[in-house]
């Protein structure tokens, strides 16, 4: 948690900065890369929110503090040589001023800012019921019952399929995804394996 981040002892290079990564938690991506003096670093662990260092402009900045896509610290963690910081968070939309989820771009396995926002429900969930949840009601009901939903929704796709619906359609699709990902997160399957198996699976 952001407020055992002790920044004293840290090695700052000769600018007074550190290395800052920023780690999605739930998904163990590296959103991206940034650099953080002892006042950043306080600030992160006041606010909860990762704060860092441009060296481009010679300020201190809030991630997120225009575009509103800010990053949630949920822990930070020091290297052996204590000259970089770890920062675990939970990013509130794309990590990138590009737009994509990450500095890196959004490879193979990566996750769509939708799915990866699901993920995070259900864990809160499974972690934190909550009453009139439809999710946290699927989660208490166990595997079997999560298992029949995907069953009923994989026949209204069908059926929305045979329809001239389109609309209906990409409705019906969206109730089955959002159901076989549940039935993902109860088994532990993070939803980037199954990208990263239709990955394998394409031919060059």
């Amino acid at each position: 948690m952001t407020e055992h981040l002790v920044h004293d002892g840290l090695r700052y290079d000769a600018n007074g900065l550190v290395c800052v990564v920023a780690q999605d938690w739930t998904s163990g991506d590296v959103l991206m890369v940034a650099w953080a003096n002892a006042e950043a670093l306080e600030r992160t662990r006041q606010t909860g929110f990762a704060h860092f260092w441009s060296r481009s402009r010679q300020a201190l900045w809030m991630k997120g503090e225009t575009s509103g896509n800010r990053l949630r610290v949920r822990e930070a963690r020091v290297d052996c040589d204590r000259d970089t910081v770890l920062l675990l968070v939970e990013p509130e939309g794309p990590a990138c001023h590009e737009g994509t989820r990450t500095c890196f771009g959004d490879g193979p396995g990566a996750l769509p800012a939708v799915l990866d926002e699901l993920g995070r429900v259900f864990a809160e969930r499974a972690a934190a019921p909550r009453e009139g949840s439809y999710t946290s009601k699927l989660l208490a009901g166990g595997r079997d019952r999560i298992l029949k939903k995907i069953g009923e929704e994989a026949t209204e796709v069908v059926l929305a399929a045979k329809s001239e619906s389109d609309e209906r359609l990409a409705e019906e699709a969206a109730d089955l995804l959002f159901h076989l990902q549940l039935a993902l997160h109860e088994r532990g399957v993070p939803v980037a394996r199954v990208l990263e198996v239709l990955q394998e699976r394409r031919k060059p």
